[in-house]
């Protein structure tokens, strides 16, 4: 009898080291940076499209309150990922890739077409954009295929295999969203490249991507006029051009310190500037040193999940936060590549600033998925010494 209370006060005392283990485990700098980008997003989304809202709808908050709503969700879905163990999201991998391929595919025939472009579902009474949930379904079966097999990852063939799994939903996300079917193949092209200590097979890959993408532009008009209004935006002033020199006088005028938070003119000529424009307007209004200082954020929200790949207790826990990081880091380069234009338009968002509510609950679901990763690290005893 005293042996078996002895035997469920150990069991006690193991749990609740278990419970304390993972709340001092949790990266609490992580969530404090997203929210604080998020935060800052939704200011500058008002500063930045309140006039555009009220000639359009009426309502000065109408794109606020629908990102807010958005985050709303998100939070929700942080919440949900944090607390159940990533490591159970193995077994539906398949299917969850399988639903969000089905969805891509649904766009094509059955989609929302908004500002020309047939992206979303409408889903009851929602606007869904069904690539942005492939990307976490692609995050989620590469990092469950190198932990599965991490051995084969070591091979030309191996990661050629790997890479090839994701053909199916880049095949479907590329036939209507180019810019999107690029974040996608950068993910997986980082993720194995991480896994792989070879690097034959990811020029051999790259090489494929390049060729797949100017078949894209030959065969597309639109995509090969983009490329025309990069190299000659004055050229292009009536079209693509106009956007493109506009965010350019914006980042021009900003100067060291910008005109102050809600005095950024070019946020009324700028088209769709609360999109993928807004840091243009973030630079006008806070001029070289706000710039600086969210990617500097951006940065730390880097390390922060390289930090925690590190320190995973498993390769699935580690590559999804390594697919995560790769999100963030292509979308955050290629927005603001556009924006200065050093790429052609490409029509990127900035991760948790531009407007998109999808975008914005995904991201931050995303983000509960390395959290809960991050309450199963695994620290070396020299680290705590």
């Amino acid at each position: 009898m005293k042996r078996d209370k002895e035997l469920a006060a150990s069991r006690r005392e193991a749990r609740q080291r278990k419970k304390l283990k993972k709340l001092l485990n949790f990266d609490y700098t992580l969530l404090f940076i997203v929210v604080f980008i998020l935060a800052f997003g939704l200011v500058m989304l008002y500063s930045t499209s309140a006039y555009a809202a009220s000639l359009k709808f009426g309502n000065s908050i109408y794109y606020l309150k629908k990102q807010m709503f958005a985050a709303g969700l998100g939070f929700i879905g942080m919440s949900f990922f944090t607390k159940v163990d990533y490591r159970r999201w193995s077994a539906f991998v398949i299917p969850f890739y399988t639903i969000a391929f089905v969805l891509c595919l649904m766009v094509n025939f059955v989609g929302t077409e908004l500002n020309g472009s047939s992206r979303w579902l409408n889903i009851a009474g929602v606007s869904v954009q069904p690539s942005e949930i492939a990307k976490v379904s692609v995050i989620l079966l590469i990092a469950f295929v190198i932990d599965r097999a991490p051995k084969k990852q070591r091979t030309v063939q191996g990661t050629i295999r790997t890479l090839l799994l994701t053909i199916p939903v880049l095949g479907v996300v590329a036939y209507n969203n180019l810019s999107t079917a690029i974040i996608i193949a950068g993910i997986a092209f980082v993720m194995t490249f991480v896994a792989s200590p070879k690097y034959r097979p990811f020029f051999l890959a790259g090489a494929g991507f390049f060729f797949l993408g100017l078949l894209a532009i030959h065969f597309v008009s639109y995509r090969a006029q983009r490329i025309a209004a990069w190299l000659n935006p004055e050229a292009y002033i009536e079209e693509t051009g106009f956007q493109i020199l506009q965010g350019l006088y914006a980042i021009g005028s900003g100067g060291l310190f910008g005109k102050g938070l809600g005095g950024s003119m070019q946020k009324y000529i700028v088209p769709e500037a609360q999109n993928d424009m807004i840091f243009s307007i973030i630079c006008e209004e806070l001029g070289v040193f706000g710039a600086v200082c969210i990617i500097l954020l951006y940065i730390l929200l880097l390390y922060r999940l390289l930090f925690i790949a590190t320190h995973a207790k498993d390769m699935f826990g580690s590559y999804i936060c390594i697919g995560i990081m790769a999100h963030i880091a292509l979308q955050v380069v290629l927005n603001i590549a556009v924006v200065t234009n050093s790429i052609p338009n490409t029509g990127v968002s900035l991760p948790l600033i531009s407007y998109g509510g999808t975008s914005v609950a995904i991201l931050l679901s995303e983000f509960g998925l390395a959290l809960s990763v991050s309450k199963n690290m695994d620290f070396d005893s020299e680290e705590y010494e």
